[in-house]
């Protein structure tokens, strides 16, 4: 069986607090949730996304990869604030990224998204993740062909703007193969493109547990890429790209 690194899921631990944004709080999905889950689909490592409803906390975040053991990394959201002793150490706990959610409401200007970006990668090699449509991807561009290590959430999220995703993609931006249940298009023939203007940079993540997605993760979303991409593309889909984005950089 295929093993799989899963580069985008969630832990919602009812011990740590959530912030409601635009109204949203999801329901809970705890450690022993994912895990259940993620022993059925031969997942071996992976890495926790903070989500907008977790703000600035790191403590689940700490405890959840603290849980999960060697493997499995963190993706961190911080204030501008934040300084660089809090960086390093929240990378010698196995935290890989900084995450920035531009669908939902940035709390950063894009200037100091910018700055931050440069200053987490040169501290710690850390990469830039973004949640953002592709619908923007145009406008903001300048700003993220500037930036030294990028990974854009869920395939982009729209059909709007898909060519200034792909122009990204060939400039070595990674993307998510995750949240199918979240896009306006059909998933196969995006697969198909973004994979052949560049094989590394598609990363499988089961987006668990799909907090207010139009249709949750199903296993059949796995099934979709060995369809697509044959079994070279889906091992480097499902496994090695993430792989060494996420730990093979430091």
């Amino acid at each position: 069986m295929q093993k799989i690194f899963d580069s985008h899921f969630h832990i919602i631990d009812p011990k740590f607090p959530l912030t409601g944004n635009q109204g949203f709080l999801p329901e809970y999905f705890p450690f022993d949730e994912y895990v259940k889950r993620a022993m059925k689909l031969n997942i071996t490592g992976g890495a926790v996304v903070s989500a907008s409803y977790q703000g600035y906390d790191k403590s689940y975040l700490k405890e959840a990869l603290k849980r999960l053991g060697p493997g499995f990394v963190g993706v961190v959201q911080l204030p501008y604030e934040t300084t660089d002793e809090e960086i390093i150490e929240l990378s010698e706990v196995g935290v890989r990224a900084v995450r920035f959610n531009i669908y939902n409401g940035l709390s950063l200007s894009l200037d100091r998204l910018a700055s931050m970006a440069k200053r987490v990668y040169e501290l710690a090699r850390w990469h830039v993740e973004l949640h953002v449509a592709s619908s923007d991807l145009e406008e903001l561009s300048p700003i993220i062909e500037c930036l030294p290590a990028v990974s854009i959430d869920h395939l982009g999220l729209l059909e709007e703007g898909f060519p200034s995703l792909l122009r990204l993609v060939s400039q070595g931006v990674k993307v998510k193969a995750s949240g199918f249940g979240r896009v306006d298009f059909d998933v196969k023939k995006v697969l198909q493109r973004i994979y052949s203007e560049n094989p590394e940079a598609l990363m499988f993540g089961t987006d668990l547990p799909s907090t207010r997605a139009k249709r949750p993760f199903v296993v059949e979303d796995i099934d979709l890429i060995a369809e697509t991409l044959g079994e070279t593309g889906t091992k480097k889909v499902l496994y090695s790209n993430a792989i060494k984005w996420y730990m093979e950089k430091n």
